[in-house]
């Protein structure tokens, strides 16, 4: 499975560019709210991705 990079919009409005794969928890660097955290693998997205890079 390919890694790749995503552009996640928070409910905030604020768009972040998010690892597929990410390691740690990633916060909405505008309101704090969790866009992405760790499963082991492949990783839990929590806002909409608006767009897929790789």
């Amino acid at each position: 499975m390919a890694s790749k990079f995503y552009d996640v919009k928070c409910e905030c409005g604020n768009v972040q560019r998010v690892f597929s794969h990410t390691s740690t928890e990633i916060k909405c660097n505008k309101c704090g709210k969790v866009l992405a955290h760790n499963t082991g693998g492949k990783a839990v997205i929590n806002g909409k991705i608006i767009k897929e890079y790789g």
